[in-house]
């Protein structure tokens, strides 16, 4: 077998952009950070840490025979303030009975209750709207789509419970 020839392309020339192109003349959009990230860094993350925890985030404490504050505390070495919203808490309560144990411990008093303005008792959206507008939270789950949403929100830690 010869070796294959190698024709050069003499009819290819710079495509010229006008203005009727809008897929090439995109502006860069960046996005905005709040203050409190500097350096990618949450300022107001501080240590009497304010934690949001979630529903399953409860249960697995349960399974795993975990005293919730106790562990968020050694966990973080510092105070910590579980705090747990009206959605989650009406989330725990249509559970029903078979998850009274978890309720019983969200009632807790040394959990802070923190009232929801919005319509309808999806925790998740909840917590993500919550988190999105104030910065000063950790977020306790094992759910997964629910971890993979607040990952997108920079500067927002997350809590969970692995094995």
């Amino acid at each position: 077998m010869g070796k294959q020839k190698k024709t050069r392309k003499y009819a290819t020339m710079k495509r010229m952009l006008s203005l009727r192109d809008q897929s090439a003349l995109k502006e860069r959009e960046v996005p905005q950070y709040p203050s409190c990230l500097f350096f990618q860094y949450n300022t107001q993350l501080g240590p009497p840490y304010h934690i949001l925890v979630d529903t399953n985030f409860i249960n697995f404490s349960i399974k795993a025979k975990l005293d919730l504050v106790q562990s968020m505390t050694d966990c973080l070495y510092a105070k910590c303030i579980p705090c747990i919203t009206d959605c989650v808490m009406a989330e725990i309560e249509k559970l029903g009975q078979k998850y009274r144990v978890a309720l019983r411990i969200a009632k807790d008093p040394r959990f802070e209750r923190l009232p929801c303005t919005h319509k309808g008792t999806y925790a998740d959206d909840c917590l993500v709207q919550r988190v999105t507008q104030h910065k000063c939270y950790i977020v306790a789950t094992v759910d997964r789509d629910l971890k993979r949403r607040i990952r997108k929100i920079p500067g927002v830690p997350i809590m969970y419970i692995s094995n």
